[in-house]
């Protein structure tokens, strides 16, 4: 396992939107090795979770620590938001040394493949429901920055 370069605000690869991870591609070596080391990556950072953009490759795949160990989720989709919005403190290994207070839904349904292409299905809520959504937020060109100017508005 190796531990990855994390890139930070400013690379142009955290501003675009990332794309479809082909199925077949999930039983490759090359890809088991990158979901190794992204896992590796985000806990020499102390990450919660970390997305494939910020370590450079601009794909749909995160990881994010449940609770009960992380998931790794390929292709996510949120089906459901709650309309209760909590605000909590976030941070980001992208964005050192900095935090602030984001505005995000309590509860969330998510489909996703798992690393071995099973398409699953499952709600989350509170604290793991923050971390997805900051997580998706990622592949989809966005940083949590983004949200708090936009909801300081």
């Amino acid at each position: 396992m190796a531990i990855l370069n994390i890139v930070t605000d400013g690379d142009p690869v955290l501003r675009k939107r990332a794309a479809e991870v082909e199925i077949k591609e999930l039983s490759t070596p090359k890809f088991k090795k990158f979901l190794e080391d992204m896992l590796e990556t985000m806990y020499a950072a102390n990450g919660i979770g970390i997305a494939a953009p910020q370590v450079g490759e601009s794909v749909r795949v995160f990881i994010a620590e449940s609770g009960k160990g992380p998931i790794a989720l390929i292709n996510p989709v949120f089906t459901k938001k709650s309309w209760k919005l909590l605000k909590g403190e976030e941070g980001c290994l992208s964005v050192p040394g900095k935090f602030d207070k984001v505005l995000r839904h309590k509860s969330l349904s998510v489909e996703a493949f798992t690393t071995n292409g099973q398409h699953i299905a499952f709600t989350a809520e509170g604290f793991f429901a923050r971390v997805l959504q900051h997580e998706m937020d990622h592949l989809d060109g966005l940083l949590y920055v983004d949200r708090v100017k936009e909801q300081k508005k």
